[in-house]
Order: C-alpha cells, then sequence, then structure tokens
C-alpha cells in the first residue's frame, strides 16, 4: 500500500511572497475607516445641530486622516513614494483609486476639524476664524461624501493582491471594513460626547458591528481552507479578542448606552479597541497564509478538481 501523500512543496519554501508591510498598514486600515465614519458621523450630527458630537467626530476624522496618512507614508519609507502615486490616475487600480480618495479626503477633513480646533483655543484668529467656520460645513459635507470610498477601498486592495486569506475574502473583505469603521466612529463619539447628543452615535455603532460580525461569519465560510490562519497564532488571538471586544461593546450600547455616561464611554471604547483588533487579525491572517504554501495550492487543486 502506498501511504497517503502529505502536501509539501520545493524545500518548503512559500509559493506566494508575503507584503512588506509592517504594523504601519494595519494602523493605517483602522485609522483611515476611524476617518471616514467619523466624518459621516460628523456630517450628521451637524446637520441635526448636534454641537458636541459634530465636534467629537470632526477632531476624530482629522486625527484619522493625519495619522493614517502619517503611517502610510512611514511604511513608504519616503514621502516622495507617495508623492509618486499621484502621478497617474488608474481606475482599474485600487491602490490609485483609494490614493486619490485618500488626497481630497484629507485636506476636506482636515478643514472641519481645524475649524473645531479653533473654535477650542482660548483666543480666536480674526480672519482666520471666519473662514474656517464658513468652509468647515461644505468641507465636511463633501469629506461624507468620500467617506464610503475611502472605508471600503482598503478591503478591495487587500483582496486584490495575490494573498490567499485576503483574496479569497474578497466579496466580503470591503463589507467587514466599513462595518468595523462605522463601529469605531460611533464608539468614538460614544466616549467623547454627552449623552444626550449621542443616539446617531449608538445607532451608527451597534449598525457597524452587527455588519461587521456578519460578514465575517460570511467572509469565513467562503475563504475556505484559509480561514484556519483567522483562528490560530497571534491572527487568531487578534480575531478572537476583536469578537468578544465588539460583541461586548454593542450589547453595552445597547443596554446601557443611552442610560449612563460610564457604560457609553466603556461600551464605546470596546467597539474601537475591536475594530483595531480585526485590522491586525486580517493583516496577520493574510501574511500567515502568504508563508504557508498549502493555502495557496491545495485550494488550487481543488479549484481545478471542480472543473
Amino acid at each position: 500500500m502506498v501511504p497517503p501523500a502529505t502536501f509539501t512543496s520545493y524545500y518548503g519554501r512559500p509559493i506566494v511572497k508575503a507584503a512588506p508591510w509592517q504594523s504601519d498598514i494595519p494602523a493605517y486600515l483602522f485609522l483611515g475607516g476611524l476617518a471616514a465614519g467619523s466624518s459621516l458621523l460628523a456630517a450628521g450630527a451637524d446637520l441635526m445641530n448636534l454641537p458636541e458630537l459634530r465636534r467629537v467626530a470632526r477632531i476624530g476624522a482629522l486625527f484619522g486622516a493625519a495619522a493614517g496618512s502619517a503611517a502610510l507614508i512611514h511604511d513608504l519609507g519616503r514621502p516622495a513614494r507617495f508623492l509618486n502615486m499621484m502621478r497617474t490616475a488608474k481606475p482599474t487600480s485600487p491602490m490609485s483609486v483609494g490614493t486619490w480618495i485618500l488626497t481630497t479626503f484629507g485636506p476636506l477633513a482636515g478643514m472641519a476639524g481645524a475649524a473645531e480646533v479653533a473654535a477650542l483655543l482660548p483666543f480666536r484668529i480674526p480672519i482666520a476664524g471666519r473662514l474656517l467656520d464658513a468652509a468647515a460645513r461644505p468641507a465636511g459635507l463633501l469629506a461624507a461624501a468620500l467617506a464610503p470610498g475611502l472605508a471600503s477601498y482598503t478591503g478591495v486592495l487587500l483582496a486584490d493582491t495575490a494573498t490567499p486569506a485576503w483574496h479569497a475574502a474578497h466579496r466580503e473583505l470591503p463589507l467587514v471594513f466599513v462595518g468595523s469603521a462605522a463601529a469605531a466612529a460611533g464608539g468614538l463619539g460614544m466616549v467623547g460626547a454627552r449623552l444626550s447628543e449621542t443616539t446617531p452615535a449608538r445607532r451608527m455603532a451597534v449598525g457597524g458591528a452587527v455588519l461587521a460580525f456578519t460578514m465575517e461569519l460570511q467572509m469565513e465560510r467562503s475563504m475556505g481552507l484559509s480561514a484556519e490562519t483567522l483562528h490560530s497564532g497571534k491572527a487568531g488571538r487578534l480575531f478572537n479578542a476583536s469578537r468578544g471586544l465588539s460583541i461586548a461593546g454593542a450589547v453595552g450600547t445597547v443596554a446601557l448606552g443611552g442610560r449612563n455616561r460610564i457604560a457609553a464611554a466603556m461600551s464605546g471604547a470596546a467597539l474601537l479597541a475591536g475594530s483595531v483588533c480585526t485590522r491586525f487579525a486580517i493583516f496577520e491572517a493574510g501574511q500567515a497564509s502568504a508563508r504557508d504554501p498549502r493555502y495557496t495550492v491545495i485550494p488550487q487543486r481543488e479549484r481545478v478538481t471542480r472543473s
């Protein structure tokens, strides 16, 4: 009897090269999502005349866009490399589209956020202050119009690579990121704004958490063999933490978020932490799937057999 064959590759070496990204990139994935969700929440708060929630969300969008851009540029190594990505506009490239979305979104969110920061200063800047106040609403609304693209393009970008776990999740990954972004932005609003103004933030947070959780379940089914990477090693620990924090945050928001300021802040913080863990878990799962040749070859063989 011939013993069952065991899978291996030449010298056990990876077939797909892992992405040469460091922790700056999952941080950028989170910060970009936070900026996008916060700009949408800020626009809604502005239209509903909720000034404190608007201030928290606009400053959150400003911080997310600035810190996320800094993380991306740091990973690239030189600012000139980011500028080089703007030499062309290629609609079929998620990287090109995302670069232009981020480049347009950043100044708009920055202008709206700067108006809120200026209002907190103990002194007023006469002309600049009036200009910022006049530009804040249209800039915030334009930033909100770009927010869905900013929140989802990173999922499209990861899925467009040859990394097995990311590519296998190409249908659900953008929606996971959108839901995670909404949960994070809603959580930030619950942490920073007074209880009487957090109703839109609570709704956004719970809706985002439910969307992310639902899409994650579907994503695990779609990923096939590579779904193993979400439940082992560093990615598994982060993924379990993201699930626990997001569920606890959503339940706390529904049960106590509208009645107790401390409970609302704790629930919002849990949702923020859950969103961070989601991005890092998916990043680590993709890197693990690229390092193990099983996740490249076995799904290929299964597809050939089915055809």
